[in-house]
């Protein structure tokens, strides 16, 4: 199969579920949404996902997760509900996800979730015409190696509909995000994830990228960054193997550099977000243990964009980027709200 028809493929069952219903493997599988109000430091952040323990399939669940990101006043609000796998639907042959009354499909999802005091609850609608997304080579999400796969489903995604974030109502009118699905065997050892679905100055275009770490035995391996952007109708996918190895990226809990070139383009910017952006949640991994992920989605992002004639362009939004870091790491001093 070549490399367009693979694309073409992938892009087919981009949100098809990739669990097996039964296996003894460790699973983990995740369909997340998440959009910023047009001008507001306001987001949210709505994942369904599937967790199974390595060799106990009669312990998988359905998860949901849910966080407002709130900078006008400083506070967050996370949840997260389980139910028993046998409650809910994940559909290998379409996109559609159950967990109890949540839903997911194409171009909709509603629900709630309620923990340690907090609910959530969302009724939304989202449209876009962008192409799936594909942060690895196409070829490379049918291989055992890596053990995590991320992809989006629908990049520039507009959300409309209504959060009741512990009865407050907040309506959601046209805010732009991204619909998107990731899976694995175990949680990637150490990362961080970045994403900007639209510039204050560039609103048409889009990033993905990742810095990531493996740990084989006691050996890790050097960081690998791999970056997608779609700038001006052209998509730049920065993420063979050799090209994120070649790539720089290094990162701590507020700031994340990354540069990457090829004769054809190159791409250096920063993430960042103060500390009290974040969020802290508990991610169980499949073989056992708990990742801690810091994640905000109010981060601001500055991206300078290099072409072979020495001319330059500089893409930024003040606080629009996704910045995520998994991490066993305990001393990080984000507190775990979920």
């Amino acid at each position: 199969m070549n490399a367009t028809t693979q694309r073409v493929s992938l892009a087919q069952s981009a949100n098809w579920t990739r669990y097996q219903p039964g296996q003894r493997a460790g699973h983990y599988e995740s369909f997340f949404q998440r959009a910023n109000h047009p001008a507001r430091p306001l987001a949210f952040w709505i994942r369904y996902t599937l967790f199974s323990p390595a060799a106990q399939p009669a312990a998988a669940l359905g998860e949901l997760w849910a966080v407002c990101f709130n900078g006008e006043t400083g506070q967050h609000v996370a949840v997260r509900q389980e139910t028993p796998l046998a409650g809910c639907t994940f559909e290998r042959a379409r996109f559609g996800v159950q967990i109890a009354g949540a839903h997911l499909g194409p171009g909709a999802l509603w629900g709630q979730a309620v923990s340690a005091g907090h609910t959530i609850a969302w009724d939304l609608a989202y449209t876009g015409a962008a192409a799936p997304l594909f942060l690895l080579p196409a070829g490379m999400y049918a291989t055992a190696l890596p053990r995590a796969k991320s992809l989006v489903g629908l990049p520039l995604a507009v959300y409309n509909g209504a959060l009741v974030v512990d009865g407050e109502a907040i309506a959601i009118e046209n805010w732009v995000g991204s619909q998107n699905h990731n899976w694995g065997a175990r949680h990637t050892d150490l990362y961080a994830w970045g994403q900007v679905a639209g510039f204050d100055n560039a609103p048409d275009s889009f990033l993905e990228l990742a810095t990531a770490r493996l740990k084989l035995g006691p050996v890790w391996t050097p960081p690998m960054t791999p970056i997608v952007l779609r700038h001006q109708g052209q998509e730049f996918a920065l993420n063979s193997l050799w090209q994120t190895l070649r790539a720089r990226g290094t990162f701590d809990y507020c700031t994340w550099r990354f540069r990457s070139t090829t004769p054809a383009i190159g791409i250096e910017g920063t993430l960042s977000a103060p500390r009290e952006a974040f969020v802290g949640l508990a991610y169980r991994n499949p073989p056992g243990g708990v990742k801690h992920c810091l994640n905000t989605k109010l981060a601001a992002c500055e991206l300078t964009i290099t072409r072979p004639a020495g001319a330059r362009e500089l893409l930024r939004t003040q606080q629009r980027a996704a910045f995520e870091i998994l991490t066993d790491d305990r001393d990080h001093g984000i507190p775990i709200a979920a």
